[in-house]
Parts: structure tokens; C-alpha cells; sequence
């Protein structure tokens, strides 16, 4: 009587969700964002810590699928998951509200293209409720396989080539036809800066991949107020490039005297919050190199570090997935796709004229770090480091990843630490030269 039940017992959380559908609120929202980006940075350390070489990865993707599995989990599975995601605080029954909510808003923005499926097993039955359920909370697919199947690879990379809008091509390359159960995200995005980069001002620049190796790049030039941060306790300059869609970009980067794998190992989602309120908007010349990353990882070696072991273990219970037990996730594949570029030929069309304003100019000429967020609710969509951005795709031993160049400042060698108070000192210097400048004309 009892093993009867427990398919049943699975699905309450699913069958409550109707009663528990009101609005979240922004507190709700909030409180999800900080566990996600708790979440984000510790995935993000797991992934950067085994590779010297560019990172990309969408959090937020991630855990929307870890979600998804999570809501047809049960016992110390579900737990675990909770506990992994950084979730086990919240309402546990809000969880796939709150998180179909962010979804809504990011896709009234209409900037990402991202797809998650959930991929038993053909023998296994899905129920037809678990499977609308994540396609209503999560925007997910809860699809049977027959993984001796040669064709199941073909199936999967069309699926996510559709959902991703074309952009996505290959997901996987191979699939063992003894799998059990395969869970794969993947997401492109080709966001546009709102101040618009002009194509006519890109010009090739030399960009420090390391200490031994120079790199030319097309090096993108915009002139306008920005918004920037020092982290004094990790001397790390922060430059935030707003987005179209409500979407921005942190660029993250080190002093010349800071390791960048020290600053990988320091990245929380506390961290992210303060630099999101140290901003402070400011007159300033930006050079950004222009890139593209696609990455793909296996993250079935990768989480359980994280905590997340249970999942791929016989132990595993997805019995409301189903109904039954006996099923265990065998492969979680994550890629990731993103273009940063000028997206726009007449953006910022005026070059700009030294003695009218005078600003610093800040030049991203050695490797960085980044995050892309959703402002409207805080989420992490993107976080990744490029090393060198002529490769799109790269995998190399770990080198001694010290980087001994600073943001590069015209007219003067200082830190970003000093960067506002120079564009003030700037600001006054070009108040005296208008002066002199009317006295010769009264002359």
C-alpha cells in the first residue's frame, strides 16, 4: 500500500502549486537572486579553477534546470538539490513560482535564447502532469529517449538548435546508449549595449594575453558617462555597460599586480551586491575588445562538489518524475553561447574632442572578467573570463596566469582607484582652458 502511494506523495508539491500562485513580490524575487548568485559563484570557481583558459557558463540556466529536475525529486534527492541550489531556505513550494516569474521578465525583454531538457530514458514513463508542470514553471521539455539509438544525439542537438533560434548547433557529440537520464541546458545571447559601440572607431589594438604572448584584437571605442567601482580588498576596477532589454554588463578587472585566478577564487554573490552599490557614474573613453565564447561542459564531475551527488547515484529518487524509482541522472550537459560586438554602425558618431571634455580613457587591453545580469530582478545570466578573445572556443594546461598590466588610463599611469578623482582634476583643467580661451578672444 505504501509503494503506492509514493508516486502519488511525490506530486503534492506539484498539485499545491494552483492554490499558491499569487504574485510574488519583490522580496521573494530579491531573496531568490542572492541564492542564485551564492550559487552562481561557487559554479563559476568549480569550472574556473580547472582551466587557465576563456570561461563561459549561464548560472541562471543552470539552476532553472537543477529546478526543474528538483520539482520531480523526492526524499534526500530533493533535499540535496535544495541545499546545492542554495535554496533550502526558501518556501519550497514558491520555488517554481518565483522562478517562472524572473523567466516572464527576461522574456519580456526578448534577449535570451536559452532551452532545458530533462531526457529519460524511452522505457521510463513520464507523467503528463510533471512534464506540463516544467514546461509551465520552467520553459523546460521532458522528453523519453531510446539512447541505443544512434539517432537520440541528432534529436537532441535539432531540439536545442530550434529552442536557441538557430544559434546553438551541437550539444553533444556523443551519447552512451547505456544513459539513463540526461539533463541539458543551453543558451545564447547577443545582447546590445545601449550606448552603442561605433564600427568606423574599432581598430586592431594589442591585447596582453600573459606575460609571453601578445594578441592583436579589434578593440571597440565609445566615448560617454559610465558607471564604475574599485574593490579596494581585492584591487579589482569594476565597469558596468548597460544593455538593451533591461540587461548589463559588469566588466571585472584586476590591478597589475593581482593574479586573476585570485580574484576567481573570491567571487560571491555578496560581492556582487556591493559592486552593483559602489557604482558611481563618471565621464569616461572605453576600449573594449570585441568577442566571441561558446563553451560547453560535463557538469556530472562538476557538482558534486558543489554538493549535488545524489542525482547521479542508484540511490537517486525521481519518483515524481514518473512514479517509479529506480531512475538516475547519468549526464548533465550545460553550453553556452555568447557575441559581444558593436552591434550597431552609427552609435556615438562624433569622435570626441579632447579640450571639450577631457576624459580618461579606459582601455580593457588584458584579461578580464565578466557578468551579464537581468537589473530588473538581479539575476546572473552570464559569468564568464576571457583570457584571450581571438579564441572562441579554447582548452589548455593551467599556466602561471599572472597578468602584469594595469587598465590602461591616457595621460596618466594611476589605478581605477583614482580614476573619478582624475576626471574631476580633468573637469577643472578644461574649465581653465575655456576661460583663457574667452580672454584671448576679447583681446
Amino acid at each position: 500500500m505504501t509503494s503506492r502511494l509514493l508516486p502519488l506523495l511525490a506530486c503534492i508539491p506539484l498539485l499545491a502549486m494552483p492554490l499558491l500562485a499569487q504574485e510574488p513580490s519583490a522580496g521573494e524575487i530579491q531573496d531568490l537572486s542572492t541564492r542564485n548568485a551564492d550559487f552562481a559563484a561557487r559554479l563559476y570557481r568549480a569550472i574556473a579553477s580547472t582551466t587557465d583558459d576563456n570561461v563561459l557558463l549561464s548560472p541562471f540556466t543552470v539552476s532553472l534546470g537543477l529546478a526543474a529536475l528538483m520539482s520531480g525529486a523526492d526524499g534526500s534527492t530533493r533535499e540535496q538539490l535544495l541545499q546545492g541550489l542554495s535554496l533550502n531556505a526558501l518556501d519550497h513550494l514558491r520555488i517554481p513560482e518565483l522562478f517562472q516569474s524572473v523567466r516572464d521578465s527576461m522574456a519580456q525583454s526578448g534577449f535570451v535564447n536559452q532551452g532545458i531538457g530533462i531526457l529519460p530514458r524511452q522505457q521510463f514513463k513520464v507523467d503528463s502532469t510533471y512534464r506540463d508542470f516544467v514546461q509551465t514553471k520552467y520553459g523546460g521539455n521532458v522528453q523519453g529517449l531510446d539512447y541505443s539509438d544512434g539517432a537520440a544525439k541528432d534529436t537532441i542537438n535539432q531540439f536545442f538548435y530550434t529552442y536557441t533560434r538557430e544559434q546553438v548547433k551541437e550539444v553533444v557529440s556523443a551519447i552512451d546508449p547505456q544513459t539513463q537520464m540526461m539533463l541539458i541546458t543551453a543558451i545564447f545571447f547577443q545582447g546590445q549595449f545601449a550606448l552603442t559601440f561605433n564600427t568606423s572607431f574599432t581598430q586592431d589594438e594589442r591585447f596582453y594575453v600573459n606575460k609571453y604572448k601578445i594578441a592583436m584584437v579589434p578593440m571597440m571605442f565609445r566615448s560617454d558617462k559610465y558607471h564604475l567601482a574599485y574593490d579596494r580588498s581585492l584591487k579589482l576596477g569594476v565597469l558596468k555597460l548597460p544593455m538593451t532589454g533591461g540587461a548589463a554588463m559588469l566588466v571585472l578587472l584586476p590591478d597589475e599586480d593581482v593574479d586573476y585566478t585570485s580574484i576567481d577564487e573570491e567571487i560571491t554573490g555578496e560581492r556582487f551586491q556591493g559592486w552593483l552599490k559602489q557604482l558611481k557614474r563618471t565621464r569616461l573613453e572605453v576600449q573594449l575588445p570585441r568577442f566571441i565564447l561558446e563553451q560547453s561542459y560535463s557538469l556530472q564531475k562538476v557538482l558534486p562538489g558543489l554538493g549535488i551527488s545524489e542525482v547521479f547515484q542508484d540511490s537517486a529518487d525521481f519518483s515524481g518524475i514518473g512514479g517509479e524509482t529506480g531512475l538516475r541522472l547519468s549526464e548533465v550537459v550545460h553550453k553556452a553561447a555568447i557575441t559581444v560586438d558593436e552591434t550597431s554602425s552609427t552609435g556615438n558618431v562624433h569622435a570626441p574632442n579632447i579640450f571639450a571634455s577631457l576624459p580618461p580613457r579606459l582601455t580593457v587591453n588584458r584579461p578580464f572578467l565578466f557578468l551579464i545580469y537581468h537589473q530588473a530582478t538581479s539575476s546572473i545570466l552570464f559569468m564568464g573570463r576571457v583570457i584571450d578573445p581571438t579564441k572562441k572556443s579554447t582548452q589548455a594546461p593551467r599556466g602561471s596566469g599572472h597578468q602584469p598590466w594595469s587598465w590602461s588610463v591616457k595621460g596618466s599611469s594611476t589605478a581605477l582607484a583614482h580614476l573619478i578623482l582624475l576626471t574631476n582634476c580633468l573637469s577643472k583643467v578644461n574649465q581653465a582652458y575655456q576661460c583663457w580661451n574667452k580672454s584671448l578672444s576679447t583681446l
